[in-house]
């Protein structure tokens, strides 16, 4: 999947409008939509969906993550042991025979280790023990210790928020986490606009894409919310700061939201295709942090309609349709991180 030219166009690289209204009597047709698609056989075709995708290291890593977050055990076990099995000699998880990603193989850290907490296999904690030294010790950085979120470009890139430092806090490397929350906000955070760009070289000193890519930031507010999470209570003041980083970015996003409860592909850019997925990421974040006391109430109002906007666009087969779509990323298509965040509606297991 690791082309030169995916590594340069990653990112350059569920209500229709029928469906949703701000009036009272559209409530019938939002119940009806919610109660069909909450099914078990509309989960279960979901997750079909998901598990038939292709496996590059941060596709395994979020359908692990989602697995994880749904308190399915024994299916984290397995794909923790896959991840395991395909890991490279110099401790990154889940690579297919090839794969460009600096950080990305870290998104699966946090289910290896749950997995290996949970089963004690002695496997998944050599796995562990490697990945974290890879991160720690090896892979490449900039000057201030910011990794690079590929191998072939000197590269901080807004997906990084959620492919390493989860990992890094779920180990127990807060500081190390946090550092790397900031170094990547540094370069990328639009005060402005509120929003995160999507790319920057650091040896240029420029942006490759200064636009407001809607998953780059989505997975920094879903990244906040678990690390908010997993942070202990004696880091108050950095569980604060953490969570103002996240009202913040939500308060660059919201008001980009469509009237049907969607955001443009480039959230401030309404020329760009209306995709799916950065709703789902977005409620994923907001019902996680209310529930742990991060966020306002208020907030929710904003959740439940994008949650609603997002179902309405579950197709017969259990794909999550309209998402920003693989393998490329510049067209509405379908994608395992779109499918994964489906399940993001009610605060996960444990929470």
């Amino acid at each position: 999947m690791w082309t030169k030219r995916y590594s340069i166009n990653r990112r350059q690289f569920l209500m229709k409008s029928a469906l949703f209204g701000s009036t009272l009597g559209f409530a019938p047709l939002i119940a009806a939509k919610l109660k069909k698609v909450e099914q078990p056989d509309i989960l279960e075709k979901v997750t079909s969906a998901m598990l038939s995708m292709q496996r590059a290291s941060w596709e395994h890593g979020v359908a692990a993550q989602a697995m994880l977050e749904t308190g399915n055990d024994k299916m984290v076990y397995l794909m923790a042991k896959e991840a395991v099995l395909r890991q490279l000699e110099d401790g990154r998880f889940s690579v297919v025979y090839s794969d460009n990603g600096n950080t990305d193989p870290g998104c699966v850290g946090e289910a290896v280790l749950r997995a290996y907490q949970r089963y004690g296999d002695d496997e998944l904690k050599t796995g562990i023990d490697k990945m974290l030294k890879y991160f720690l010790n090896k892979a490449p950085r900039a000057e201030d210790g910011t990794l690079f979120h590929t191998l072939d470009s000197p590269e901080i890139w807004s997906d990084s928020f959620f492919m390493c430092p989860p990992f890094l806090t779920a180990c127990g490397k807060y500081k190390e986490a946090l550092a790397q929350i900031d170094g990547i906000r540094k370069v990328l955070w639009n005060q402005y606009h509120k929003l995160f760009s999507h790319r920057w070289h650091c040896v240029d000193k420029k942006f490759i894409n200064h636009r407001f890519w809607g998953g780059g930031n989505g997975w920094a507010a879903a990244s906040f919310c678990r690390i908010l999470k997993m942070l202990p209570e004696e880091m108050k003041s950095e569980k604060n700061r953490l969570a103002g980083y996240l009202q913040e970015l939500l308060d660059g996003c919201l008001p980009n939201m469509r009237k049907d409860g969607l955001f443009h592909d480039y959230i401030n850019e309404p020329e760009t295709f209306v995709e799916t997925n950065l709703a789902q990421m977005l409620a994923y974040s907001i019902f996680r942090a209310v529930k742990g006391g991060w966020l306002p109430e208020s907030y929710l109002k904003s959740a439940e309609k994008m949650r609603t906007a997002a179902y309405a666009q579950i197709d017969e087969n259990g794909y999550v349709t309209g998402v920003c779509g693989a393998p490329y990323f510049e067209t509405p298509g379908r994608s395992t991180e779109g499918q994964a965040f489906f399940y993001s509606w009610k605060p996960p297991i444990g929470i």
